[in-house]
């Protein structure tokens, strides 16, 4: 039996949401909208990367379940923010890194299947990451449009809930610490290069970049008390280490919290293969 729940969120985007939803914080804001713009191509991705291991491979029967409990995670965050993104295209910010991930994301279909899993395990640690320090830092979104705060604590939830799965998965199909840490190290440059083009661009349509607030934010964001760089630089380094393991860190905690204190906000649909 599978331990990941699948679940529905609670939130219409269609009503559309501030402009600067972080609480007019307009560099946060860039910067939260610019990693949504890449979920739907990059959760697909990680979709596909997960059913193209060999079912002989995935011998655990609750491996199994995880993985297509996975999938239903991953779907429903992709279509979540399709909607948000369609409400920032209407808002005069288009995806314009786009194209080239389209075609980053067809070079790697064509890789074989380690390398496939190799790089969504690396993406995979990222997004657990950042989950964890939304989850970890209520005060990030404070002040945040409630919908989009929702969205994101949702997201964040499920991310921590599905960290290991695949990695399990290249385990599984016999992934090894080699190929782990050499695409790691490649998508740490591509993930972070696309993120901050993205984010620039953003603020350009927002007619931001020449703002010292925007520059006085971004510099908080980073590297002041609590900044990302501060709370992403060791776990991230962690990754290196041939003994690592998502729930070597373990957070469940964290994410049981939050869905115990906004059942509210979603309703689950269990688990799609109990």
């Amino acid at each position: 039996m599978s331990t990941l729940t699948v679940r529905k969120l609670n939130v219409d985007l269609s009503r559309g949401f501030p402009r600067h939803w972080m609480g007019g914080d307009v560099y946060r804001t860039a910067f939260m909208n610019a990693l949504s713009m890449s979920f739907p191509l990059g959760e697909q991705m990680f979709i596909d990367s997960v059913r193209a291991a060999p079912p002989e491979a995935i011998l655990d029967p609750v491996l199994r379940a995880e993985v297509k409990d996975f999938v239903g995670q991953e779907a429903s965050h992709r279509y979540v923010h399709q909607q948000y993104n369609a409400e920032l295209a209407r808002q005069g910010f288009p995806y314009t890194m786009e194209d080239k991930l389209k075609v980053r994301v067809e070079r790697i279909r064509k890789l074989p299947v380690r390398d496939r899993l190799a790089i969504t395990c690396a993406l995979e640690h990222y997004t657990a990451m950042l989950a964890d320090y939304v989850l970890r830092h209520p005060e990030w979104l404070e002040g945040a449009d409630a919908q989009l705060r929702t969205l994101w604590n949702w997201h964040a939830a499920e991310e921590l809930e599905h960290k290991a799965v695949a990695f399990d998965v290249y385990r599984a199909a016999g992934g090894g610490y080699r190929r782990r840490v050499l695409w790691y190290l490649h998508v740490s440059v591509s993930f972070w290069l696309d993120t901050s083009l993205q984010t620039l661009h953003n603020l350009r349509r927002d007619r931001a970049v020449w703002r010292l607030s925007t520059w006085t934010s971004a510099a908080r964001t980073w590297f002041g008390r609590g900044g990302l760089v501060w709370s992403l630089l060791k776990p991230g380094l962690g990754y290196l280490s041939p003994r690592f393991h998502p729930w070597q860190h373990d957070n469940r905690a964290l994410l049981q919290m939050w869905l115990e204190r906004n059942d509210d906000t979603y309703r689950e649909i269990g688990s799609t293969s109990a």
